[in-house]
């Protein structure tokens, strides 16, 4: 089991930035991918950036060059720095972990965070 703290959504204007982190606990020794996914009102939810146990990232066009995915130094806890913020960017953001237990992969996932973004 793992469980996924999130925090640091909020408001903010076009054009500025926010970080949110997420916490892991539990077996995180299982965890081989963390990432953010975010979900908009009337939209399906979708990836925005992941980062895997190797540090490989991978980001969604729509953010590439103004969000970075990152850990800390035990490589525990992920952030993701969002600059340059849209209108679109608005949702909620939810953190997931891909756990690898014996031959099968699980999703977990945060409570989410709103991230608003207006003027």
């Amino acid at each position: 089991q793992v469980q996924l703290v999130e925090s640091g959504g909020g408001l903010v204007q076009p054009g500025g930035s926010l970080r949110l982190s997420c916490e892991p606990s539990g077996s995180i020794f299982s965890i081989y991918s963390m990432g953010w996914y975010r979900q908009a009102p009337g939209k399906q939810r979708e990836l925005a950036a992941a980062i895997t146990r190797d540090g490989s990232t991978h980001y969604a066009d729509s953010v590439k060059g103004r969000f970075t995915i990152s850990r800390d130094s035990a490589g525990n806890t992920v952030y993701l720095q969002m600059n340059s913020l849209k209108p679109e960017d608005t949702a909620v953001y939810y953190c997931n972990a891909g756990v690898v237990s014996g031959r099968n992969t699980y999703d977990y996932w945060g409570q989410g965070t709103q991230v608003t973004v207006s003027s």
